[in-house]
This record gives structure tokens, sequence and C-alpha cells, in this order.
């Protein structure tokens, strides 16, 4: 990680390509220098100083006049489902001085208030938010609410003055899930070029009684076709166990659709959510999981357009915002080029605590980032804070509203033109589905390992290229091995096995120089994946000439619980009573005679060389000899760890110790082993590779 002034940059995401068009025109009433990157940062609500117990949950909108308004929940108890306020406050110009807090609508006798998320009418002028009011039930004894009835009220002077109120009681009803809790967004709804307003609603049944699966967890959104006079429910994300999609934000695409892209409600360290509608919000697409932002806490994250769109001539930028990290820290901002089909310029707001956020933008360009951070509540801010920075600040010069990011991408569609790929056995199918790419991917299904398939592609005139794969990961998935013209690029093993669920991700394959005219990609079954699976489910290949490299992870990271984590022997209890380590808990094991032991196994990308390290939370009671043993390309090899001294803090978690350099293959043939063989408690928390060759 290298600093930058103030705040810090990190390469992020795994990301993807862009799409080239003509330089986008300048914003109206810009004030800032458009090549001079800047950043400001004030403080909205701060419970050490502000009256109430805590402020947490936040909606944020931009008004035709560059007005901003940021509402929060104004909570007097530390807890979801205790006395809320919902408060309001204004800025009018352009987030340099804000008014004083405003009460929309107050706690009576307890009542609880929250979600609060705004859509504005750009016709008309008048600006709604909504919000719900939250019920426990009397056996309810968590902070969370059972049920959750809908609100909104509106203001057509720019949010000086509220309206009456408005139930908005019985639009769900009919769903056949028996919701009781409708949230909607938080955060922000959008209009469509149609003029129709969009608002996403999330819904659950009550927690008395329901486990977390019998709970149903669903989006079915709100919309207006007459400016908020009359709002119907639209059709759900068709709701699945495997999907409990939850907080969420809409984006219109390119091409009218429109984007859910939501969190999932069980928490952890997960993968979004996303589904399409193609017909303005009113039915949607079955879920699927999508890695193109990453892997990340379950956390209310915001995604927003920031240019482009359906008819405009601009270039299509579309943000997102998230604490980057498996637990809440980091918060990070990134951009993509590709309709959010990947994200390629990513970059560190605040490295500390960070939780929810949302995203919008000013007339000249100005981007405008509404989160909660700091403190010393892993699930509650202790502050609010206003973010307002340009995109130069945010791409570090490698974009602007001015040049625009001088990227060309050229796409080859896997599904659609599947049928035509040489292999030499094994079946070959199309699945056609709105969450690929381009609306079809392919499935190859070999017959036995080192069977492929193979696709022609063009380069035209040549040239240097990066080369990116928009690829399908079912719970089946397979080992795959990937070739360019007979050549392994830096990315030539891909563990297609899901995370969790079914879903798509992205990958950079390498930076190559092609030369004019056709070349050929492959794809062999090297082996089962870690799941077990051997189909292979491919996308989209994109090509992209780009004057600047994207960010891209160079880390490969397992956490005790994730996909290539295994216990081998023994009982290892999960604890989080000392800090320093990954993720959301460690496991221990009392000194043993090496009978109990656990097993990472990453998905080793290409044959290099990887520093390998790992975490642990440090203590007095630690073993000074915890052994981990280094199965590499070269042999095993032992290395005795002091697990009473602590590592070097990282920047996404963790406290981190090297054993050192090795060499690895391609594959899932590499691992790291530890056992109880020591003399004091064994910690296993989180194992990482980073590539050095």
């Amino acid at each position: 990680m290298t600093t930058i002034g103030r705040r810090t940059f990190t390469i992020g995401l795994a990301a993807g390509a862009a799409t080239i068009v003509a330089a986008p025109r300048a914003l109206a009433g810009a004030r800032h220098d458009s090549t001079a990157p800047f950043f400001a940062e004030s403080t909205l609500w701060d419970s050490t100083v502000d009256p109430l117990e805590n402020y947490h949950v936040h909606g944020l909108v931009v008004l035709a006049d560059d007005t901003i308004l940021v509402a929060t929940e104004g909570r007097y108890e530390v807890c979801d489902a205790g006395p809320r306020d919902l408060l309001v406050r204004r800025s009018t110009d352009r987030g340099e001085t804000w008014s004083p807090t405003q009460t929309v609508v107050s706690s009576v006798d307890g009542q609880s208030w929250g979600n609060p998320t705004f859509v504005a009418d750009r016709a008309t002028g008048e600006v709604f938010l909504f919000y719900m009011l939250s019920e426990r039930l009397p056996e309810n004894t968590t902070c969370s609410g059972d049920s959750g009835e809908l609100y909104v009220v509106s203001s057509t002077d720019g949010g000086l003055t509220w309206g009456t109120p408005r139930p908005l009681a019985g639009l769900f009803d009919h769903f056949p899930y028996d919701w009781a809790l409708h949230g909607p967004g938080p955060g922000h709804g959008i209009q469509l070029d149609n003029g129709r307003l969009l608002v996403n609603v999330a819904h659950r049944r009550v927690i008395v009684g329901n486990t977390v699966a019998q709970r149903f967890y669903g989006m079915a959104a709100l919309y207006s076709d007459d400016h908020g006079r009359t709002w119907r429910a639209t059709g759900e994300v068709p709701v699945s166990t495997d999907y409990p999609i939850n907080e969420a934000r809409l984006v219109q695409r390119e091409d009218g659709s429109v984007l859910v892209n939501g969190r999932a409600a069980s928490g952890g360290n997960r993968q979004r959510i996303v589904a399409i509608s193609q017909d303005r919000g009113l039915t949607w697409s079955p879920p699927k999981l999508d890695g193109a932002t990453g892997v990340f806490n379950a956390v209310d994250a915001s995604v927003v357009r920031y240019t482009g769109g359906p008819r405009s001539r601009d270039v299509n930028r579309v943000l997102f915002s998230r604490p980057d990290a498996p637990m809440r820290w980091n918060m990070t901002v990134s951009v993509s080029y590709d309709e959010g089909h990947s994200f390629r310029y990513s970059r560190v707001v605040n490295p500390n605590r960070s939780y929810y956020s949302d995203l919008a933008s000013l007339s000249d360009g100005t981007i405008v980032l509404v989160y909660g951070c700091e403190g010393d509540i892993a699930s509650f801010p202790r502050r609010i804070a206003v973010a307002r920075f340009n995109l130069e600040w945010l791409t570090q010069g490698r974009d602007s509203l001015a040049r625009g990011p001088r990227l060309a991408e050229h796409r080859h569609d896997l599904g659609r033109t599947a049928m035509g790929a040489r292999r030499p056995g094994g079946t070959v199918s199309v699945v056609r589905e709105p969450t690929a790419r381009d609306g079809a991917r392919a499935v190859y299904t070999p017959r036995a390992a080192g069977d492929w398939i193979e696709y022609p592609f063009e380069t035209g005139r040549g040239g240097e290229f990066e080369v990116w794969l928009r690829y399908y990961r079912p719970v089946a998935g397979g080992l795959v091995a990937v070739t360019i013209d007979g050549q392994a690029p830096r990315v030539s093993a891909i563990d297609t096995t899901a995370e969790s669920s079914d879903g798509y991700d992205v990958v950079r394959l390498d930076r190559l120089r092609l030369g004019p005219g056709r070349h050929r990609i492959r794809f062999t079954l090297a082996g089962p994946g870690r799941g077990g699976g051997q189909l292979i489910s491919l996308d989209e290949l994109s090509l992209v000439e780009a004057p600047s490299p994207a960010d891209v992870r160079a880390d490969i990271t397992i956490d005790n619980g994730e996909q290539g984590f295994t216990v081998v022997a023994g009982t290892w209890p999960g604890g989080t009573g000392v800090a320093g380590y990954y993720g959301s808990n460690y496991l221990s094991h009392a000194a043993g005679d090496g009978a109990s032991a656990v097993r990472w196994r990453p998905a080793i990308p290409g044959d290099d060389r990887y520093e390998v390290r790992v975490s642990y939370s440090a203590a007095s009671n630690r073993a000074t000899n915890a052994t981990y043993v280094v199965h590499h390309a070269e042999g095993s090899t032992p290395v005795a760890v002091n697990q009473r001294i602590r590592g070097a803090t990282g920047p996404r978690g963790g406290e981190w110790v090297s054993l050192g350099t090795f060499p690895f293959r391609a594959g899932i043939e590499g691992r790291v082993e530890l056992s109880d063989a020591a003399d004091g408690v064994v910690i296993a928390d989180a194992v990482q590779w980073v590539r050095v060759g």
C-alpha cells in the first residue's frame, strides 16, 4: 500500500474492463480545477458530541440545484429496534457548510423509525423520504424488529419543510411469504429514463419462531409512474435461501435494464447478490452471486450511476462504496466502466472502522460519500462523515471528466458462440440468463480431466492488451487450466467452484502483446475443483487497451471457515476474546500431540514464488512453537511461529507474520497445515499467499 496525502491508496479488487466512448462533456457548474485532485471531509453527527447515543443507517440525495440532503437514524440506544428519530441535515453550498439537525420524524413512546431512503423526481422537484416503523414481539429478546411498516413523507422546497407522512401499509400483503418487515433501501432509490420512480424494499418474516433460512429474506420494490402520487409493488426477486438479499441499491444500465446489488442478510464475508430487471423493475431475474466487487463484510453498500446511462453520450461510469474487509474496516470507493460487471480503479477513503455508506454526485462532478466510521463497537459507528472528492482523486489521475479514461474494450461473447468452439469431446450447452453480460453463458461438461474447449478471437491491428475473463462459478465447478496461443498466462489456473452459491466472477488473466489477426484461448479441465465438481462455465472474454493498469489484488487469503479451509482432525472451537485476528473469529486448540490438525488449501493462479503469511491473535498463553508446514513445489517446509508475539497489522484486518517465500505450482496442490503439537494454545486463523514473482 502506498500513502498519498492524508488518505491511502491500495491495490483493490480483481476488476474488469471498460468501453471506449467519445470524450465526455463537461458537467455543469464546475468549481474545481478539472485536473487537480481534491478531497475534503466533515462530520455530520458524532455520538461523543451530539445528544443521542448513536447515529447509524443513512440516506443521501442530491437535488437538481445541488442541494444535498442527508438523513440518519438518531438512536436513543445502541440497538436496531430501540427508540429512533429520523434526522436530516442539508447543504446548499455543495457540502461546504451544513444546516443544523432537523428532526423529520420523532420517536414518541419509544417508536423505532428506521431505514431512511430518498428519491427525487427531476420533473417536479419533489423529494420523497421513505422509512419504516419497526416493532418487536414481546418474546423477542434480540435487538432487531419483527415487523416494519412503510411510510413516506415528501418535501417540495428542497427539504426545508416536510409534509404529512403517508402510511403505505398492505402493498406487499399479496406475496406468499408471510413477510412482516418491509425495510426501504436504505440510502436512495432512482428515477429511470422514462420518469418512473423506483425504490427497493427488503422483506422478511418475523424473527420469533423462525431460523435465518425460514425468514425468507427477499426484495420487491415500490414504483410510481405518476410522480409519487401513488405507489405500487413490483414483483419480487425470486426468493431463495441461497441468496438472502437484504439491504441493496438499484442502478439503471445503459441498455435500460435495472440492476439490484445487495448484501446477504446472514452476514459473514460474502460476495454481493445481484438480479436484473428488463422491464424497468416490474419483474426480476433469479438472483446470483457476483464477485465483481470482491469479497467483503456483508454490509449495506452503495452503488450509483456517475456518468453515462441510457441514451447518454458520456462515458459509462458506475461507483461502488463499501468497507473492503471481512469486518467493517477500510472504506473504499471503486469505479466501473462496464456497467458494474467489473470495477477497475479503487481508492481507500478511510482505513479505519467503516460501516454503512451511500453515494451521490454534484453537477460539477464532485462525488459525495456519506458513511459511518470509527469508534469501538463492531457494528455501530461513532460518527457519520461526509466526504467530497473528484474523479481525479479517486482514480489517482487515471481518469478525468475532461479527457476520459482512454480505455478501449474488445468483447468476445463466450456464451452465444459456444456451439462453434472446438473441443475433443464432452458436451456444450448455452444458458440464457440476464445476469450473463450478453444474456448467455456457456456450460462445458468434459468427459474427464484433460478435455478442453477452445475459442478463436481476433485482435484486429494487434497491440498490448489486458486479457480479462468473466466466468460462472457453479457449486460443481472444476479446476480450469487456461492457455492463450498455447502459452500459460500469468493467471493460468482457476478453481471455478462457487464460494457458497452459484454466481459470476471476473479475473485478469494477463497483460500481453498480441499480434494482429486470429488467436485462440483454451480452457482445459485440470481436475476437480475444491468442491469436487468438473463443470466449466464461461461468459465473456475482454481485451482492454489502457494506458494505466487496473487495481488488482495480488494476494490469496483463506480464513478459517472459508472455502479451502478444513478441520482435518480434532475439535477447534471458535473465539473472539483476543483481538488481532482476521475476519469474524479464530479457532484454537490446547497443546497436544499432533493428533488434531487444520489445513488451508489455496487455488494458486500461476507457477511462481509466493510469500506465505499467517494471522493469529497473540496472547501470553499461546504456543511459542506453533508449527506451520508449508507444502510447496519443492517439498515441505516446517516453520515454527511464536504466537505470543504480535504480527504486523494488515490493511484489511488481521496481524500477519511471514513464514517465508516458496515456489508453488498453479492449481490446488499446495497447502499449509497446522497441528496441536506445541507448548501452548495453538491459534488457527487465516493464511495468505502473496505473489512476488
